[in-house]
């Protein structure tokens, strides 16, 4: 078996639902959904950092929500539920390599999400921290240097089909967990494995060469 030396992972799709965290404080699915896709508009667009947090609260606005719905999701964020498997997912691979957060957040709300895990990160990055938003390269680059891996000898794990933008920039082999059936963005390539769950993603790291 060869693992690679290093794992990243995107934190708010593809290790935590937050999803329903977002329908929540919005009052319904429809408008959460309506409300994210707009969020993820302003993100993917806005170059270098903006605040996270200003960021959602115009989204809301610009859908339709009260301000109160930002205020919701900041106030249901500790409650982010964990992914199914992914918990087992990060227990198998500890001490086999290393494990980083690369996340399109604020480092405040970053390091809330990522303490939702039971898991020793070796390197939490926040779009905060790199200046960008993923897909810009920056945020990538900035993990692997922290953890002093190449992006050859890592891997990254996908929440968003705009993840395979940047990461395929870098270098990264990618798996999509594709959990609630995103459809991939136009320009973006296919990932190595795509997935509905992360039942395959141990055995595809142990087949990395």
């Amino acid at each position: 078996m060869t693992m690679p030396r290093a794992v990243l992972f995107d934190l708010l799709t593809a290790l935590l639902d937050s999803w329903s965290v977002w329908n929540a404080s919005a009052g319904s699915e429809a408008s959460g959904r309506a409300w994210r896709a707009e969020y993820l508009r302003l993100t993917y667009g806005c170059g270098s950092y903006v605040p996270y947090e200003n960021l959602v609260r115009q989204a809301a606005r610009a859908t339709g929500l009260a301000p109160s719905a930002a205020d919701a999701l900041e106030a249901n964020w500790m409650s982010l539920p964990v992914w199914s498997g992914a918990q087992a997912a990060l227990d198998q691979l500890a001490g086999r390599a290393r494990l980083a957060v690369v996340t399109n957040c604020s480092t405040r709300l970053g390091r809330m999400a990522a303490a939702r895990l039971r898991t020793q990160w070796d390197v939490v990055i926040t779009a905060e921290e790199a200046g960008f938003y993923k897909p810009d390269t920056r945020p990538y680059r900035l993990a692997l240097d922290m953890l002093g891996v190449s992006a050859a000898d890592a891997a990254f794990v996908a929440g968003s089909g705009y993840d395979l933008i940047g990461t395929s920039a870098v270098g990264l082999r990618t798996y999509w967990h594709n959990r609630v059936g995103l459809a991939r963005p136009e320009g973006a390539p296919a990932a190595e494995k795509e997935s509905p769950n992360l039942d395959d993603l141990v055995p595809w790291l142990e087949d990395f060469s």
